[in-house]
């Protein structure tokens, strides 16, 4: 059902964007073919083999907002820029963005394929004598689909974090689930679940005291107490994977694994040595400060999960009557 709900998101997504283009397509938001005249400030000029002037491009806030249609530029605009003479015919900008750009600027940057740069060509420059601010016409590049672009580039990048992601855990699964399997051999997982046994019968009554899944979520559960969450991960899936097997009805979430994932999701943490080591990379002048709010407020976020999931158990809309492997007896 996930799957269905992930594709739908997709879509709606994808002809959102293309709606949106469509729009500013048919409205020309970006302004494409149209000259913007304005000033140009000379600050240096350079001598080469095609002759440059570097300075700004200077925009009053109430000519860029009529050019865009727009009211959101609240301060006139100095950009800097560097026009090139390619040829007494064809001179080009090139525009640089930074903090100060407008944030339509900005868009229309990306939309061409561009972070820190916008080309234009320019037309009615003229260049004589000691004048250090000049009229100047451009006409940006053409820029559409800015919205498609967007999606397109995202769903690559997010795949590229996914990807990275998954190769990142085999490392990790592969320590953890050894180590799992070495404390298995050792019966170190077997005592380890005989002296829990008092609260595991209380969360998890519909699981065997002495089942592999209990040593499993025992193991996460201590690593996220711990704060090492990318070890937790290994075994919560190994523990959920144990439990499906004594799943009369396999693939639909018994009671037991929604208590372990309540517990497993409201991060119950003792050390968030995950957290303290970001601050600490940070710089932060007390990284460990963190460690008392993190105890209480994971605290509460546990307790308040099991009482809940324990409440929803017994009402008669949720509970979930256990059939045998074989199915009904008939009568």
């Amino acid at each position: 059902m996930l799957n269905y709900v992930w594709i739908a998101l997709i879509i709606i997504g994808i002809f959102t964007a293309i709606g949106k283009d469509i729009n500013d397509e048919v409205a020309n938001t970006y302004r494409n073919d149209v000259p913007l005249t304005t000033s140009f400030e000379i600050t240096k000029k350079n001598t080469s083999l095609h002759p440059s002037y570097e300075g700004y491009l200077l925009v009053q806030a109430s000519v860029f907002n009529h050019f865009y249609g727009i009211t959101s530029q609240k301060n006139d605009i100095r950009q800097p820029v560097v026009v090139t003479f390619q040829s007494p015919d064809k001179i080009n900008l090139e525009l640089s963005i930074d903090d100060t750009t407008p944030e339509l600027w900005k868009k229309m940057a990306q939309g061409a394929g561009k972070e820190n740069t916008l080309t234009a060509s320019v037309t009615n420059l003229d260049i004589n004598g000691n004048q250090t601010v000049v009229p100047i016409t451009v006409t940006f590049e053409k820029i559409s689909f800015v919205k498609m672009k967007a999606v397109t580039q995202a769903a690559i990048e997010y795949a590229n974090v996914a990807v990275n992601i998954s190769i990142g855990l085999i490392g990790v699964m592969a320590l953890w689930l050894g180590i799992m399997k070495v404390g298995e051999e050792a019966g170190l997982l077997l005592l380890l679940t005989k002296v829990m046994a008092p609260i595991t019968k209380r969360l998890f009554p519909d699981v065997p005291p002495d089942h592999p899944a209990v040593g499993a979520m025992i193991m996460n559960i201590a690593a996220n107490m711990l704060g090492l969450n990318n070890a937790a991960t290994p075994l919560g899936l190994k523990a959920m994977e144990e439990l499906n097997k004594i799943n009369p009805k396999a693939g639909t979430a018994t009671n037991a694994m929604c208590t372990f994932l309540v517990i497993n999701t409201s991060g119950l943490v003792f050390i968030p040595a995950t957290a303290i080591a970001i601050r600490a990379g940070m710089g932060s002048a007390n990284p460990g400060i963190i460690i008392g709010t993190s105890i209480f407020g994971a605290g509460c976020a546990t307790v308040i999960g099991i009482i809940a999931v324990k409440l929803l158990q017994r009402l008669p809309r949720f509970k979930k009557e256990l059939e045998t492997e074989g199915g009904k007896e008939n009568g």
